[in-house]
C-alpha cells in the first residue's frame, strides 16, 4: 500500500529508544523527513544517520527535554527550520513511575498532569495552526492500553494517559474539518527497554525471577508472545498516512488481544 506521505515532515518526541524510535524508523521507510527528538545529543544523531543512510530521506538530531517549554520551542523550530512545516506530530515520552493507586499523594497527581498531559499540549499548540491552515495533519499519541483497562501498580500512567486521551478525542472532533486526524496508539506488551523495567520491578516486588514474570505475562496475551517494536511502528505508520484520513478520534490497541473488550 502506498501511504502517501513521502516527502512529508515529521516531528518525533522521544525516539531515541523504544516505542519512539520504532515509529520514526517506519515513517522514515515511507519517505517521511523525520526529526529524531530526545536527551541524548550523540545516540540522537547517530539514528539521524541511520535512517538517512537506510531510506534516503532527510532526518535530523535534536536533543531537547519536551518537557519544558524551551526544549519544546526549540524542537520545533529547530524541525521547521531544516526540514520544513510539521505535517505529523507523534506524542511520546517517558513513562512515569510504578505505584498503587491507594499510595497516591498530591504530588504524584500533578505530576501525572505535568508529564503526560502539559508538555503533549504545548507541542500540539505550537503545531495544530500550520496544519489547519494546510488542511492536513496528522497527530498521533503513544498511549497504553492503560487507557482502555487501567494496569495494576500503574495508577500515574493510568491517570495521566486517560486525562490525554479525552483532551485528544475532544480535539480530534474541532478539527476533523480541517482535514487534520487526531489518534492514541496503545502498546500492550511490546519488547521494549521500559516492560523490561517494569518485569524486572515486578520481579523484585513479588520475589520472584524475570523469567516467570514475563512466562505469566505472556500467558495473558492471546497471541502468546510480546509484540515486536517494529509491528508497533507499522501500525503508526499507517494511522499517520493518507489512506487513514478518515479514522480519527480513534485509541487503537496494539496488544496481540491482550485487552478483551471490543
Amino acid at each position: 500500500m502506498d501511504l502517501g506521505i513521502a516527502g512529508k515532515t515529521a516531528l518525533v518526541a522521544a525516539s531515541t529508544g523504544g516505542l519512539g524510535l520504532a515509529v520514526a524508523r517506519a515513517l522514515s521507510a515511507e519517505g517521511v523527513r523525520v526529526a529524531v527528538t530526545g536527551r541524548r545529543r550523540d545516540r540522537a544523531k547517530e539514528i539521524a544517520a541511520d535512517l538517512h543512510t537506510a531510506y534516503g530521506t532527510g532526518a535530523i538530531a535534536i536533543e531537547a527535554d519536551l518537557t519544558t517549554p524551551e526544549g519544546i520551542g526549540s524542537a520545533v523550530e529547530q524541525t521547521v527550520a531544516d526540514l520544513g512545516p510539521i505535517d505529523i506530530l507523534v506524542l511520546n515520552g517517558p513513562g512515569p513511575k510504578p505505584g498503587a493507586a491507594a499510595t497516591l499523594s498530591s504530588e504524584d497527581i500533578a505530576a501525572a498532569f505535568e508529564l503526560l498531559v502539559k508538555p503533549h499540549h504545548a507541542l500540539i499548540s505550537q503545531v495544530l495552526p500550520g496544519m489547519r491552515e494546510r488542511r492536513w495533519g496528522r497527530i498521533l499519541a503513544v498511549g497504553s492500553s492503560g487507557v482502555v483497562a487501567p494496569l495494576p501498580n500503574l495508577a500515574v500512567s493510568n491517570t495521566g494517559r486517560a486525562a490525554l486521551a479525552g483532551y485528544l478525542k475532544t480535539l480530534a472532533a474541532e478539527v476533523a474539518l480541517d482535514a487534520v486526524t487526531v489518534n492514541m496508539l496503545l502498546p500492550g506488551r511490546i519488547a521494549t527497554d521500559r516492560v523490561a523495567e517494569l518485569d524486572h520491578a515486578a520481579a523484585k516486588r513479588r520475589g520472584t525471577t524475570l523469567e516467570e514474570i514475563q512466562l505469566e505475562s505472556r500467558k495473558t496475551i492471546p497471541a502468546r508472545r510480546y509484540g515486536e517494536p517494529e509491528e508497533f511502528g507499522a501500525a503508526a505508520a499507517f494511522l499517520c498516512s493518507a489512506p487513514a484520513s478518515y479514522i480519527t478520534g480513534v485509541a487503537l490497541r496494539c496488544d496481540g488481544g491482550l485487552i478483551r473488550s471490543l
